[in-house]
């Protein structure tokens, strides 16, 4: 199977006096952990790892995996969580969660990893002032998968997210599980209803699962403002985490496991949930840390497309993914007070709404990380697409991914992070060099006919002048309400 051309590929704009300069580290779809410079310029590839996400630590490191289990048997479970050096040598790994004996294949443990890890020394996984990740001691918290029976969720077996901390040793040293908290999420009884239907049943061997949650972020809230100010909900050592398939988000008290702060699964309940509107199917939900513009803040990728439980509606004839939206959000929302203090949408894309809302959408995957210079670095994961926007929306880098899959013939990015290039030393300070946009309305492929290259043009008599279409088939944000 082959993929359709839809635009060019590689580094298509770079504005390096607006952008906060450095390595970008990806999966690269079916390849591996690719680390380039802001031209695109691959200075390294781990060839063979499959990060979901990988990330760089200081003197070019990475953390990342090195494979999937077999999807007859598990969803997303990874094997294990490795160190790799800039060599290549595992300098660190876990996967000492469960040993799993799957038909056909030997027994062996596994870390059944998932989603995002957390090295000790940096809450998020990204730079920040100050907060660099350990590279040769300290803990790590890790989101991984074990199958759970729960009678007050459904009779059916669940795929359940847990948090695991480790130890340099790899020992777990302290581990919160998902649907024991069920009753704290304030699901309402149509969705309760639902989830014991089908709580997004997955059919693998031998009897099927529900991945209720399908949490895909997870990390640490670390020094922050609010609890400075004396709020308890934002202890440093809290986690904040997301689930997906629910349409929450969610932060958990390290001390006590219990839910002290969310944020869904409903936004009609309140004046603050209706201002912010449906989060739908979101991504990597974290805190932005000390010492970056916004910090205190949490910062979201709303992807849209479908997530949530509710009653069975036109869109969703069972109730399950019963939220729909075909466009994506990326919002940075004051956890106090519960308002939207920047965001990027459709319409700060400069697209017309809602008719073109869909060009910025990525109904999975996806990520957004706040840069030092303000900037924030945006994943538009399903079709490969990272770039860099201003705080005023402005476009000033943007790398598509040229790696398409032929197991899923998608070029599909989970999450891109962009790091200081003395994070990897040995590839030294690339040199930088502008790269101006395409003007798409006069750009042809060779062999194409020029832009205006007409044969012939004739007026034809009686019409009237062109008009702006307030309709479009649907109601033009421009109309009054």
């Amino acid at each position: 199977m082959g993929h359709p051309t839809i635009y060019p590929t590689g580094v298509t704009v770079y504005n390096p006096d607006k952008c906060w300069n450095g390595f970008t580290i990806f999966q690269a779809h079916e390849v591996g952990a690719v680390l380039m410079d802001m031209n695109g310029r691959e200075v390294k590839v781990w060839r063979g790892v499959n990060g979901m996400p990988n990330k760089l630590l200081p003197g070019g490191q990475i953390l990342t995996t090195r494979g999937l289990r077999n999807g007859k048997y598990g969803v997303q479970d990874y094997l294990d969580l490795v160190q790799v050096d800039w060599d290549g040598n595992i300098v660190w790994k876990f996967d000492r969660n469960e040993f799993i004996e799957d038909p056909g294949a030997p027994g062996r443990w596994m870390a059944r990893y998932h989603h995002d890890h957390q090295r000790e020394g940096n809450p998020v996984g990204y730079y920040a002032p100050g907060m660099e990740p350990k590279t040769d001691s300290g803990n790590t918290l890790i989101l991984a998968h074990r199958n759970a029976r729960n009678k007050d969720i459904t009779d059916k077996l669940l795929l359940d997210d847990v948090i695991l901390e480790v130890d340099w040793d790899g020992d777990i040293v302290w581990e919160w599980s998902c649907n024991e908290h069920f009753h704290e999420m304030g699901f309402r009884e149509g969705p309760k209803n639902t989830l014991c239907r089908n709580p997004n049943y997955r059919p693998t061997r031998p009897e099927g699962m529900g991945d209720w949650m399908h949490t895909n972020s997870m990390s640490a809230l670390g020094p922050n403002k609010w609890y400075d100010a004396g709020d308890e909900r934002f202890h440093p050592d809290n986690i904040i985490a997301d689930g997906r398939e629910a349409n929450i988000i969610f932060i958990i008290s390290k001390k006590t496991g219990k839910i002290v702060w969310k944020l869904g699964p409903d936004y009609d309940a309140s004046p603050e949930a209706r201002a912010i509107g449906w989060i739908i199917g979101q991504h990597h939900a974290h805190m932005i840390p000390r010492g970056l513009p916004g910090e205190g803040n949490i910062l979201v990728f709303d992807n849209g497309g479908w997530g949530g439980y509710d009653v069975p509606n036109p869109g969703s004839p069972t109730g399950v993914k019963a939220a729909l939206r075909d466009h994506s959000r990326v919002l940075e929302i004051d956890p106090v007070s519960l308002r939207i203090v920047w965001q990027y949408t459709p319409c700060e894309a400069g697209f017309l709404a809602p008719m073109d809302s869909n060009r910025f959408y990525s109904p999975f995957i996806s990520s957004a990380q706040r840069l030092p210079n303000g900037n924030t670095l945006i994943t538009e994961g399903s079709d490969g697409r990272v770039f860099e926007v201003t705080r005023e929306h402005e476009l000033v880098w943007e790398y598509i991914s040229p790696y398409w899959g032929k197991l899923i013939p998608m070029n599909m990015v989970y999450r891109a992070y962009r790091a200081p290039y003395e994070w990897a030393p040995q590839a030294g300070r690339p040199e930088e060099k502008a790269i101006e946009r395409i003007d798409v309305n006069t750009f042809r492929m060779p062999g194409a006919a020029a832009f205006g290259d007409r044969v012939s043009v004739v007026e034809v008599e009686g019409c009237a002048p062109f008009e702006p279409d307030n309709a479009l088939c649907v109601a033009s944000v421009e109309d009054p309400e």
